[in-house]
């Protein structure tokens, strides 16, 4: 390895380490300001931040990173299925099959990721400092499983407005205070969640899908003509 390739990798890891820190700082400035609605926190070396809410802090988290800590900028907000997928890797068609799998995801164990989990479903959102460039993941458990509901950062972020529309569509997470909760996707008579793990996604061969069109078979090629006789020129 020359000296420059030794130099830029020794440059490289400085920075990354001064990134970390300026990460591990922030997890310390969120938790001064929320205490204990901080329920975990994880950086991960060279890449990101994660800081786990109560659900009861929610919509606090948003207002503390956008006028406290300068993350004005809202990237996204979405919704985490703990669940593992009932129907395994590849879904099968047969009706039995499907009804068997969605009764057994109730008895599912959760497989949950960073920062960990309590209920199935957890909300997570991402915001940005543009001063800093730091890039901060907020993420929330919701009230129940059965029931999951979330306050709305609608009032702190307006961007979370379709965010948590698509959200409450996918997922079926109710978002307290949100404006206006409707379909952007789906015909207003549709059932179910199609996000969740335990939706099954060929459910459209157990009944009808709605707004199915018949489709016609493709009439097959016309049979090749018999060729005719050739005549003896003989």
């Amino acid at each position: 390895m020359s000296d420059a390739a030794v130099t830029d990798q020794a440059e490289e890891e400085t920075e990354t380490a001064e990134q970390d820190e300026a990460r591990e700082a922030l997890v310390d400035s969120v938790r001064s300001h929320l205490g204990d609605a901080v329920v975990a926190s994880e950086v991960m070396p060279g890449l990101d931040t994660h800081v786990r809410i109560s659900n009861e802090a929610w919509g606090e988290a948003a207002q503390v990173v956008r006028y406290d800590l300068g993350f004005r900028y809202f990237c996204f907000l979405s919704v985490l299925d703990w669940l593992p997928s009932p129907f395994g890797r590849y879904l099968e068609t047969e009706p039995e099959t499907l009804q068997k799998a969605a009764a057994a995801a109730g008895d599912a164990e959760l497989t949950p990721g960073i920062c960990g989990a309590d209920r199935r479903f957890q909300v997570f959102a991402r915001v940005r400092n543009l001063t800093t460039n730091q890039m901060l993941c907020l993420r929330a458990d919701t009230t129940s499983d059965e029931d999951p509901i979330a306050p709305t950062w609608v009032n702190t972020f307006a961007g979370a407005e379709w965010h948590e529309r698509e959200a409450w569509e996918m997922f079926g997470v109710t978002f307290e205070g949100h404006p206006g909760l409707r379909n952007l996707y789906l015909p207003g008579d549709f059932e179910g969640n199609p996000l969740r793990k335990d939706f099954p996604l060929l459910a459209r061969l157990v009944k009808p899908w709605p707004g199915i069109v018949d489709v016609e078979p493709i009439p097959a090629p016309p049979e090749p003509d018999e060729a005719a006789p050739q005549e003896d020129g003989s």
